[in-house]
């Protein structure tokens, strides 16, 4: 490997466009979900169970990407999640030629290869630990915002351009997904360069163990920024596969009233609806790694109780006003849902969609400088036990509609915020507020896992 192999920017751009597509790829079936509920019949419990399933496999395969990056670098990685993510999304395509050889029903045969095509996600950290091994800890902030927030608006341009594009058609659609898939894996083989130094390369691989990742996922600063994650990305890859669906059933009078009226209508208005909050998540999130680094240059330190003398802990405020943000515009899209007004819930949901960007900037921002010498392992782990929340948030907001009467389908918002969100931020709080290496403090000492 060369020092100057190959630009910054270039490797900058190359993680972004193979986030971009492995994100498309991840919430495609969610674009779709009008039509395939319909076609399989699927209540309000079938959907959030399907919007669940996008994320089963990310808790667990996550943290091995983010080791896998550290160990063998992260465009050797990205080519193995493009490969195989792509090939299942072909065979999804042709679930109904297929399914019979299997000897499983149409519905079974798409349901798991598209759960094995979710793993997509798990692109994200290996991105992550890329743009790290790549950039200064200065432009840290805003060059993780870009590459996330170009990765993630695919969700966007899925459920925006997928159903105009392809209509009811989604087994087409998967396939040439797949196919694109192929192309971009071939630029990362031949163009993708590891780190801009063998040092840096060579230091990520020695710290790629068994010890070192036990570590990382027992300490307290590890643990809370999990949370935190938990609360924007696991919190908006669950909106991305719940709101389509959302939007079918929980304004059906109020969009059939706009003149929605076709299932292909209200696919497209469903999914129009759902996609300002991914848009707004995915094109805000550049902007708040900025915001991060403006806090940072400014020593900005509003709350009490947080350290304020770590050297970035202006980026540890800036993530808390993002969580306390997030909190509170979770309850006002159930005040909106409640009341039926389809417009208030859209609004809502757009600054929703911005409190989210900037607690996903925010909180790898912090990432790569709290934890330098492990920054693979510790996204794998921030970035991957935290998706757990898109498996759990949909699922809540299914069961929501049963739990309660009247309008239960919107109270599933504020039963999260109340009962989850608030408990997170205290455990933040607790696990920021020292002013020496927070991130050595947690569930037995440095020396005993380390041996340092």
């Amino acid at each position: 490997m060369s020092n100057v192999k190959t630009h910054k920017i270039e490797q900058l751009v190359m993680a972004a466009v193979g986030f971009f597509w492995c994100f498309l790829m991840w919430f495609a079936s969610a674009a779709f979900v009008p039509t395939i509920a319909s076609e399989f019949g699927l209540g309000i419990k079938g959907v959030a169970l399907l919007a669940s399933s996008a994320i089963w496999t990310a808790p667990i395969a996550r943290p091995l990407a983010g080791w896998a990056a550290d160990k063998f670098g992260a465009p050797r990685a990205f080519v193995l999640i493009l490969v195989v993510t792509g090939g299942f999304s072909i065979l999804s395509g042709y679930a109904d030629t297929l399914a019979p050889a299997v000897g499983i029903s149409e519905y079974q045969f798409l349901f798991w290869t598209r759960v094995v095509v979710a793993t997509a996600g798990i692109a994200f950290v290996v991105g992550i630990q890329h743009v790290a091994q790549w950039f200064e800890s200065e432009e840290m902030g805003a060059a993780e915002g870009l590459y996330a927030g170009t990765g993630n608006v695919g969700a966007g341009v899925g459920a925006l351009l997928l159903p105009r594009i392809y209509e009811l058609d989604y087994h087409t659609a998967f396939i040439h997904l797949g196919i694109v898939a192929f192309f971009i894996a071939a630029w990362i083989l031949f163009r993708g360069v590891a780190a801009k130094s063998i040092e840096q390369a060579a230091m990520a691989k020695k710290t790629a163990t068994f010890k070192d990742t036990c570590f990382i996922w027992t300490r307290h600063a590890a643990i809370a920024l999990m949370f935190a994650y938990a609360m924007c990305f696991g919190l908006e890859i669950g909106m991305n596969a719940w709101l389509p669906g959302y939007y079918k059933m929980g304004f059906a009078e109020a969009i059939k009233s706009l003149g929605f009226e076709s299932l292909v209508d209200v696919q497209i208005a469903a999914g129009s609806f759902a996609a300002v909050q991914s848009f707004n998540a995915s094109l805000f999130r550049p902007f708040s790694g900025w915001i991060s680094d403006i806090w940072q240059r400014n020593r900005w330190t509003p709350f009490p109780l947080l350290s304020k003398k770590l050297y970035y802990a202006p980026r540890i405020h800036f993530l808390m006003f993002a969580l306390v943000s997030i909190t509170i515009t979770m309850i006002l899209l159930t005040v909106a849902g409640m009341t039926g007004h389809l417009i208030w819930s859209v609004l809502f949901l757009a600054m929703f969609g911005i409190t989210v960007s900037f607690g996903t900037g925010g909180t790898f921002a912090i990432v790569p400088l709290m934890f330098k010498e492990r920054p693979g392992t510790a996204t794998g782990f921030i970035g991957g036990v935290s998706c757990a929340g898109g498996i759990i948030y949909p699922l809540i907001y299914g069961q929501a509609a049963g739990w309660f009467p009247e309008g239960g389908i919107h109270m599933g918002y504020a039963l999260v915020a109340v009962c989850m969100f608030i408990p997170f931020i205290l455990y933040y709080i607790w696990a920021m507020h020292w002013d020496v290496h927070p991130e050595d403090h947690g569930f037995g000492s440095k020396e005993k896992w380390l041996g340092e």
